[in-house]
Formats: structure tokens, sequence, C-alpha cells
């Protein structure tokens, strides 16, 4: 009995030493619950090494930006009016072009003979026309005279009319004929740049053929194409009926954009894709922009002279909404919600949660948690002025 207490008390001691021993040893498990969790011996986290941003007033554009695509203000597919053979191409594909200026000219000489035929024709009723109406004349007198019929009478001048009718069809075909011929010499109707050739002298040149002799693309002033979001068509219409709406063309491998205004605004919005389709017009007197390229579309509506604005990279998205972590004076770091306004590049504008002059996270927020004290990378990083 006696031994057994003995063994008894050893192992309730043994046990006491285990507990105890283990309570000395151990460590708070880290988390974002226990800030103090993974600190040395001092007791204090190591600071979390971070880059900062200021928060800064500064003047921002007001802007709609889109992909556009540059088509011509003017597109001409030139056909022939007449079939005939190509005698002539008076320029060379790609060459600019004035308006009026000759393009192709056609064989004329069946179109000159059939000129000669109608004129010809026409001056022959021309003289029918006046025998016809001389016998009238005398058949009337001898009507009066009582030596030619009622009958007679009518008939003459009945033949007069149909004459002076067919009289009046000569000149419509003298006239035809003319402008048949006046078709053989193909101008320019429009000032541009012509595309590719497919015709070339002998080639038999058919009347209203569905394949062009050329196009013509009005480069000077040109137009590009760009789809607005519904939601911000009442801005730009609002600041188009103050005056003229600006924007640029920004070509890709291009830094310098091209300046334009906003033109037209269709008059029904796309249901399938919420957007309403927008041109605007520049007078692209360099030809920087071309029919058929892809540009950025920045349109400048107004510009807000004392925006506050941050970087865009402070700010983060949680489960209520955007937020940064404002620096204090201790070196440590703050959790604030922000309402953002609109994004303009890299930068953000915030509507409300920061004051001018304060300094924020931008990058290594993933460590953070409040009021964890930080150490900054680099130098502080201000807004742009």
């Amino acid at each position: 009995m006696t031994a057994c207490r003995t063994r008894a008390a050893v192992a309730l001691t043994c046990t006491g030493i285990a507990v105890a021993f283990a309570a000395c040893t151990s460590t708070p498990a880290s988390g974002p619950d226990n800030p103090g969790a993974g600190r040395g011996r001092g007791g204090a986290a190591p600071p979390v090494p971070v880059t900062v941003g200021e928060v800064a007033h500064k003047a921002m554009p007001l802007e709609v930006r889109a992909i556009g695509s540059v088509e011509p203000s003017l597109s001409v597919a030139i056909r022939a009016q007449v079939t005939g053979v190509l005698t002539s191409v008076n320029f060379t594909e790609g060459d600019d072009v004035s308006e009026g200026q000759v393009l192709f000219t056609l064989d004329h000489r069946p179109l000159e003979s059939a000129v000669k035929q109608a004129e010809a024709n026409l001056q022959r009723d021309i003289a029918q026309v006046a025998n016809a109406r001389e016998q009238a004349k005398r058949i009337g007198e001898l009507a009066q005279r009582g030596i030619a019929t009622r009958e007679q009478v009518d008939t003459s001048r009945a033949t007069v009319a149909a004459l002076e009718g067919t009289l009046g069809a000569d000149e419509a075909a003298v006239e035809n004929a003319r402008v048949q011929l006046e078709y053989a010499t193909i101008k320019a109707p429009t000032a541009g740049r012509t595309g590719a050739l497919i015709v070339h002298p002998g080639n038999l040149i058919r009347a209203n053929d569905m394949t062009p002799l050329v196009v013509i693309n009005q480069l000077t002033p040109i137009r590009v194409v760009f789809a607005v979001p519904e939601a911000q068509l009442a801005t730009v219409k609002r600041y188009m009926a103050e005056g003229d709406v600006p924007v640029d063309a920004v070509v890709p491998n291009d830094p310098k954009p091209a300046a334009g205004r906003i033109t037209f605004i269709d008059n029904t919005v796309d249901q399938t894709t919420g957007t309403i389709k927008v041109k605007g017009t520049f007078l692209n007197i360099d030809h920087r922009l071309w029919p058929g390229q892809y540009v950025n579309v920045v349109v400048k509506l107004a510009t807000d002279p004392n925006a506050l604005v941050v970087e865009t990279l402070a700010i983060q998205t949680g489960p209520e909404g955007s937020y940064v972590y404002v620096v204090k004076p201790d070196q440590t770091v703050e959790f604030r919600p922000v309402q953002v306004g609109r994004v303009v590049g890299t930068e953000s504008i915030v509507a409300s949660g920061l004051t001018a002059g304060e300094t924020v996270v931008t990058d290594g927020h993933l460590r953070l948690v409040p009021g964890s004290r930080i150490a900054r990378k680099e130098n502080l990083t201000k807004v742009s002025p």
C-alpha cells in the first residue's frame, strides 16, 4: 500500500512539471485577431515595409474615354455610266485628286457618232415641220376659197402637230446623246485620296458595273466614330449645348493626339450594348488619321480645378467598399473607408474620407492591420501637379 502511494505521488509531480514547462514555452497564435502575434523577444512586431503617397489637390479633367475607328468624311465609289473601252487613266493610284479632275477617259467615237446622228435627225424633222406648216397654210387659204375641204385642213394641222411632237423627241435625243458623250469623260466628284486601281487602258468598261473603277476617300476633314455609355449621354449633351466639345484621338505609337470636336450624336441608343454612336470631326491636315484605323478617344468635357487626388494603387476594396491605410505621425496605420469619384489614368479622385496632405500606403497592404507599424521602402511619392 505504501509503495502504491509513493508511485502515485511521483506521477503527479512529473505531470505538474510538464504542464508548467509547456506554459512557459508556448507563444500566441498569429492572425488578424491577434496583432501581437509574431513579435520578437522585446514584444513588438517588426515594422512592415511599404510605399506611401500623399493626398493632394489637383486640377483633373472630366473625360470620357473610348475606342474609336477612323472613317473618311466622304467616300465615293467611281463607276462608269456608259459602256466603252477605257482609253486613258489620268492619275496614279494613291494620288490626291481635286474636285472636277479628269480621272478616266472612254472611247468617244461611238458616242460622238450618236450625237451627230441625233442632231441630223433633229435637222431633218425641223425641215419636215417647216414644210408641214407651209402645206397647212396653203390648204387653209384654199379652204377659204372653197377649193380645199374641211377634212384636208384638219389633216394638215394634225400632220404639223405630229411632226412638232417628233421634233421635241429629237431635241431630247440630242440632249441625251450629248450627256452620254460627257459620261465618257469621268471626273472626280470630290477631292480626296484615290485607292487601288483595278482597270487599265484597253479594258472594256461596262456601265454601272458592281465593281467600282476606284474609290475616293476624303481625308481632310476626317471622322472618328466611337460609342459613349448611355449613362454619360446626358453629360455629353449638356456640354454640347454649351458649345463645342473637344475630343482627342490618340494613334498607337504616336504620343501627340489629334484634336477635333464632336459633331454628331446618334438619335438612338443601342439596346444591345447600352451605348450610343458619337462622331468627332478632325481637320487632319497632316493625314495622321487614316480610314480603318483604331484610335484611343478622349472626350474633354470640363476640368475640376481643385479635385482631391490620390494614387489609384492606394485604393483597396473590401466587403464594405473602398478603403485606404492612412499613415499617422507615429508611423502606424489607420484603416479609413473612402468614397472614390472617378479614375483618371493612374490617379483617383476621392469624394470623401481623406484630406489634402495626408499620407497613404500605396504598396504593401497585404501585411497590414490597423495599428501596424510601417517602414517606408522609398521616399514619399506625391501626386504630380
